[in-house]
């Protein structure tokens, strides 16, 4: 596997920061009050009894928190943190290998869980259930098997997709999380969070207007706030106000919806191109030069919440609320219904 190595510069500086930002206990991190008090259950359950905690599964869209949250699970055991993802296991051997690393209670956080291929999830089956591992030697009529023990460790994954995830393979998790958007009210905790650790003058109407516009997700608030903190740099005094907000997240393109470019061009595609006319995920995709996975997965979600989209059995189609963001009015004719 190739190594890439990162200059120090921009963006060692922005990893770096990225990092930072993590809550690393269970009561720094915000939002998600319920599934808090499930976890904090576990984790405690677990320390009482000296043991391991029992192997978890994070499903939700992407920038909740889900990679946040393992690392919280090792902190809060008072173990290792071991991070892989399903892409990077091709072969048997690689999760093997890993496996037979790991110390006693230490967490394994596997990324994109359900892109693993079918070989490495079966090798996964015997060590989450009895820890142990099945190992083939040699090959041919003289290959045998032998089973060695693993240490008792928990495998944390995380899934943007919870329907890939085969069924076999979910039911070995002893707790599943939901993971969803955040209120506003979560989202502007953690955008003052943010600003604190950065270093960043704002004040609560400023956090106020990052918050609304980061469609839900922490990991877009952040990214925000450091946009908005490089714009009150450059063009104001450095303080963050609802003014300076206003203005770098215009020049951003991120509007009062905390919808940007592509967002934006989903819309005008739904009610301008086609005209009202319902649209097919892959001739949405190719319209605006996006791959179907990334509109379906990215973008179509926060769409589908704020209620300018709809999927009908025909296709997409533009809500009136949709015509009503653009400053259109919605054609006669237009398709309408709902899956």
């Amino acid at each position: 596997m190739r190594e890439e190595l990162l200059r120090p510069g921009a963006e060692a500086v922005e990893a770096a920061e990225e990092t930072t930002l993590r809550p690393r206990r269970l009561d720094e991190f915000v939002g998600q009050a319920r599934l808090k008090e499930h976890l904090q259950i576990v984790l405690d359950a677990a320390k009482g009894r000296g043991q391991a905690a029992d192997h978890i599964l994070f499903a939700g869209p992407p920038g909740l928190g889900k990679t946040s949250l393992a690392g919280i699970i090792a902190a809060e055991m008072e173990v290792n943190l071991r991070i892989t993802s399903g892409p990077a296991l091709e072969r048997a051997g690689d999760v093997a290998a890993i496996l037979t690393n790991l110390e006693d209670g230490e967490v394994l956080f596997v990324d994109e869980i359900h892109r693993l291929p079918r070989a490495v999830e079966e090798v996964l089956y015997p060590a989450m259930e009895d820890f142990q591992l099945d190992i083939v030697i040699g090959k041919g009529p003289s290959a045998r098997s032998i089973r060695l023990d693993l240490p008792r460790f928990t495998l944390v994954g995380a899934t943007t997709r919870t329907g890939l995830v085969t069924g076999p393979l979910r039911d070995r998790f002893g707790f599943v999380g939901r993971l969803d958007y955040y209120e506003t009210s979560d989202l502007i905790a953690i955008v003052e969070r943010a600003a604190r650790i950065l270093g960043v003058p704002i004040d609560s109407e400023g956090a106020v207007e990052i918050a609304r516009r980061s469609r839900g997700t922490p990991r877009i608030a952040n990214r925000l706030l450091k946009r908005v903190r490089d714009y009150a740099e450059v063009r104001a005094n450095g303080s963050v106000d609802k003014g300076v907000a206003c203005d770098a997240l215009a020049l951003f393109e991120v509007d009062e919806l905390g919808l940007d470019k592509i967002d934006r061009a989903i819309l005008r595609t739904l009610c301008v191109t086609f005209a009202g006319r319902a649209v097919g995920l892959s001739t949405l995709a190719a319209t605006i030069g996006e791959e179907a996975d990334t509109v379906e997965d990215v973008y179509e979600p926060f769409l589908l919440q704020q209620g300018l989209l709809h999927r009908t059995p025909r296709g997409r189609v533009a809500t009136p609320g949709g015509y009503a963001h653009l400053g259109l009015v919605v054609p006669a004719g237009a398709d309408e219904g709902i899956e």
